[in-house]
């Protein structure tokens, strides 16, 4: 699936039309350059579930959480490099605490795609100043 959006607004919205097709367990693994929305479409996501807290970049903490109807738990692996730094951040716990890992700079780890279930996609490029081109594929895309 390929859209094109127009503002952060329409980003956060289109986030949310994702969302109605989420399930607890999903993984997002999102590409994309800094800057390119990655964490307005995260701001999508938790609206949709209810979350009440100001989405931010996990940039400095490495993950954020944000309850609500079903938690996300956000993340930034831009400084993470390998499964051993993974493993110390405790990411694969979050996989069993019923949420949603919305995680920013996956290509950093690319095995994620591959070894880990409910897997989806979402690869973010800036065409303009405002205009995103957003391609979703994986679990309930392909």
């Amino acid at each position: 699936m390929e859209i094109c959006t127009k503002s952060e607004q329409e980003t956060r919205q289109f986030a949310q039309k994702i969302a109605a097709l989420l399930n607890a367990g999903d993984v997002i693994l999102y590409t994309g350059e800094m800057g390119a929305g990655k964490t307005a479409f995260t701001k999508g996501l938790a609206e949709f579930f209810g979350a009440e807290e100001e989405v931010t970049s996990p940039t400095f903490a490495l993950v954020h959480e944000y309850p609500g109807q079903i938690p996300i738990f956000h993340f930034d692996l831009y400084r993470i490099s390998d499964y051993d730094e993974l493993y110390a951040i405790g990411f694969f716990d979050y996989l069993d605490r019923g949420g949603i890992l919305a995680v920013e700079w996956s290509e950093n780890i690319p095995e994620l795609s591959k070894e880990l279930e409910n897997v989806v996609k979402i690869d973010i490029q800036k065409v303009s100043e405002n205009g995103r081109k957003i391609i979703v594929s994986g679990k309930y895309f392909d």
